[in-house]
């Protein structure tokens, strides 16, 4: 079979013969450039060297379509994703499109290290401003109550920093109204004010007034790895009760918190304020523990806007609801706050506001950045407070508690690993294997030939053994 100037030749048919039209260029449109012959195939429809379909290409290149270009049919079109890849203009902006994403991937990455920065700081501000406030003012459930009223300013914050950086014009009431529907879908009621706001609000005063009483006996330092060990507590919990995966690795970070719990309260005997602190900072992470999975449980599914809206309505029910309970220890002499005037307001304040943004940095961060991020900054409260109390309030730590807090730690950060981790490092280190062994084959392939080249050089035959 030959082909010529459009010409199909066969055996088995009468040959025909078809000129080509002179000029099929019209103004406007493209035409093909002379001097380009094409090859067709005879029976089969599959694509020849040049690109051109063999049957609906002689059609349109025959009939002069307007604007035909040989290689450029249907077929062309169908591919065009492939065609349409392998071209410059894909190529660049598939190229802009990857340096945007590491741009984006970077600059996700050095805020998550500032949020990791700001949340470990306001952390060990807040944990020292405590250990301060309780030189002259000893009323740790009014400190709990009065820090926990100021979750109301949390939706505040948010809808200022939500109308300046969108353009949304909804009013505060409107904006307050959409992000009730957490509540149901006909928004807040009574009944479902207490009814969603009771457990929470119980399970937050009773975390945060746990590990004020721990304070009063254990140092800051101590205090912060104990309290590291909730992330245990929210792992065992979640596989009883929310059925997640199982995860060998975590089995044996809870563990390692349990033992460090052991070892620290082993340090000064199982008896005296040592004992009773370390039973008091583990039952505020068990307390902090439930609260995340009741969360996850019920308000997983949440946005920013409803997380604030959800803790400035914890903060209400705070200041309605639990505000009899200061007031009772203050009658019953339990907690004496003496007159209000005497009251050290500056450290309330400052300890209260640490505080608020503490927990503003931890559920906005999460959405800012990788919530892996958020927990780091958490565990490095960790060092943070055993600097400050080494170098201003001279503490000297055992080997007993310094091998506890570093078990806790460790522990924490097993409970980071993601849950394909164990499949990733296995890929990881069966491509590292490829890697070394290709490189292996390609060092005894150079050695080869030049083994060949330098015994031709020296005029050496090698017999190959049979």
């Amino acid at each position: 079979m030959t082909t010529s100037e459009g010409v199909v030749e066969s055996a088995e048919q009468p040959c025909i013969r078809l000129d080509p039209i002179k000029n099929t260029h019209l103004p406007g449109k493209t035409s093909p450039s002379p001097g380009k012959r094409a090859v067709y195939g005879d029976k089969d429809s599959k694509v020849t060297a040049n690109g051109v379909h063999d049957i609906e290409d002689r059609i349109l290149r025959i009939t002069g379509y307007y604007g035909y270009n040989p290689g450029y049919s249907s077929h062309r079109r169908e591919d065009g994703s492939e065609s349409h890849a392998d071209t410059p203009g894909s190529e660049a902006s598939g190229d802009s499109r990857s340096s945007h994403t590491c741009t984006g991937t970077l600059l996700k990455v050095l805020g998550g290290l500032l949020v990791v920065l700001c949340i470990s700081s306001s952390w060990v501000g807040t944990t020292q401003v405590i250990k301060l406030t309780f030189h002259s003012f000893s009323c740790p459930f009014f400190i709990s109550w009065f820090s926990s009223n100021w979750n109301i300013l949390f939706f505040p914050i948010y809808y200022s920093v939500h109308v300046l950086t969108t353009r949304d014009k909804q009013t505060p009431i409107q904006k307050f109204r959409e992000c009730s529907k957490l509540f149901g879908e006909d928004g807040m009621t009574l009944a479902l004010f207490v009814k969603r706001t009771a457990p929470f609000s119980i399970l937050w005063t009773l975390t945060n007034y746990l590990y004020l009483l721990a304070l009063k006996k254990l140092t800051a330092t101590d205090v912060s790895a104990l309290y590291c060990c909730h992330k245990a507590f929210v792992f065992l919990l979640s596989w009883i009760v929310l059925k997640d995966r199982f995860m060998g690795v975590r089995i044996v970070a809870a563990i390692m918190a349990i033992t460090g719990i052991v070892m620290m309260a082993y340090a000064d005997g199982f008896h005296g304020d040592s004992f009773v602190g370390v039973a008091l900072a583990v039952g505020s992470a068990s307390t902090s523990a439930l609260y995340k999975v009741l969360f996850k449980m019920f308000l997983g599914s949440a946005n920013l806007g409803e997380v604030a809206h959800f803790l400035s309505t914890m903060g209400v029910f705070n200041l309605i609801f639990i505000s009899c309970v200061p007031l009772v220890l203050y009658l019953t002499r339990v907690e004496h706050w003496g007159s209000l005037s005497s009251l050290p307001w500056g450290y309330l304040c400052g300890l209260a506001g640490l505080w608020l943004v503490f927990n503003i940095l931890v559920h906005v961060g999460v959405v800012l950045t990788y919530p892996i991020l958020i927990s780091i900054g958490t565990l490095l409260s960790v060092p943070g407070n055993a600097a400050v109390d080494v170098l201003k309030h001279e503490v000297i730590f055992s080997v007993v508690r310094l091998a506890a807090t570093c078990i806790i730690c460790m522990g924490f950060l097993l409970l980071l690993l993601p849950e394909e981790w164990d499949s990733v490092t296995l890929r990881f280190l069966a491509n590292l294997a490829d890697k070394k062994s290709e490189e292996h084959g390609e060092d005894l392939t150079e050695s080869s030939v030049s083994g060949r080249s330098r015994s031709r050089a020296n005029g050496v035959v090698s017999i190959p053994l049979a």
